[in-house]
């Protein structure tokens, strides 16, 4: 217990003081809800990984984010802040600081879940529909439990997004302006209910050719159905057959830009430069078609038929798939 109460000290002073710009924190009045309260809702992050971890060397071992709270002392959050985590902590807005635990991280939508080990004493966000959001409603991007940790932002689209690492939503939500501590910011709608997680920050084109940050989240939507496999561990959660690619879509073609090291890809010596034409001889032409085409083939180890252009040659290379959960450390129980 005294290591703990020492922990919790350190990471305590380790939480630092920060706000938003005051012309960007919501104000009481454009919302029909308790802003202070239903903020509370929300808590700073801190996750700490081993440096041996699979992650460390793409996400680093000191991940700073935020989450909200659904349930008993149950906080949603971004996967990435916690997968390979073997210390986290909370902080709410009255500054309370109380060490969690990973008890899943979901690969297909991206949302991790984590359990506070001592009681947070702050009420939890009602789970709302992303859907009932129409582009140009107003929206709060919440951060730390409080409002001036808080942005007030307006959901500018919703489509499709697919990132180079694998990884497809049929309909993110972005919403500007952006938050500057975006990963795993609480994304509250016009009624005060949750109906986002905070994932990447991306470039709007703006008119005269200006460009300005945005926010993309992960609708909440998709947390329910797999809530309760999150909160057993995650371990009968769906898996997809994993190639360790990164790849990005230039010109209508899909080119590879890297490969994990010793994962499915870099095994069967594909690698920057790379252009995949097909997949089981079905042509794709964007990153969503690649990687669906590569996940309807099978479960994880399914061998996956590509058609590969390489400096002019134009070939054909199997690459037998992997789990990518099997290459990461398991969260360490409490």
């Amino acid at each position: 217990m005294k290591e703990l109460e020492s922990g919790t000290s350190r990471m305590a002073e380790a939480f630092e003081e920060w706000s938003v710009a005051q012309q960007l924190q919501p104000k009481a009045e454009d919302f029909p809800f308790d802003l202070d309260w239903t903020l509370s809702s929300t808590v700073a992050l801190r996750a700490l990984v081993p440096p041996d971890a699979f992650t460390a060397q793409i996400l680093g071992t000191l991940r700073i984010g935020h989450g909200a709270v659904i349930g008993q002392d149950l906080v949603a959050t971004i996967g990435y802040l916690v997968t390979e985590a073997e210390q986290v902590w909370l902080q709410t807005g009255a500054g309370k600081v109380v060490a969690a635990h990973p008890l899943g991280v979901d690969m297909a939508t991206g949302f991790g879940l984590v359990k506070a080990l001592g009681p947070l004493d702050v009420p939890a966000l009602e789970i709302g529909d992303s859907r009932q959001v129409l582009v140009g409603d107003k929206v709060i991007v919440g951060g730390g439990g409080r409002v001036s940790r808080s942005v007030a932002a307006r959901l500018v689209g919703r489509e499709e997004f697919a990132g180079y690492w694998e990884y497809v939503l049929d309909e993110a939500l972005f919403t500007a302006p952006s938050h500057p501590m975006w990963s795993g910011a609480p994304v509250i709608g016009p009624t005060g209910k949750l109906v986002g997680i905070g994932s990447l920050q991306m470039q709007q084109q703006l008119p005269g050719g200006k460009v300005a940050p945005l926010n993309m989240s992960v609708p909440i939507d998709l947390l329910p159905p797999i809530l309760p496999a999150l909160m057993a561990g995650g371990h009968d959660l769906p898996r997809r057959p994993w190639l360790g690619l990164l790849s990005e879509e230039i010109s209508g073609r899909v080119v590879i830009v890297g490969a994990t090291k010793n994962g499915p890809a870099d095994r069967a010596d594909l690698g920057e430069g790379d252009i995949v034409l097909a997949v089981a001889g079905e042509e794709v032409t964007s990153l969503a078609e690649f990687y669906h085409a590569v996940w309807a083939l099978g479960p994880p180890g399914v061998t996956v038929p590509l058609t590969l252009a390489r400096e002019g040659d134009v070939f054909q290379v199997e690459v037998k798939s992997k789990d990518r959960a099997s290459f990461l450390k398991k969260p360490r129980m409490h």
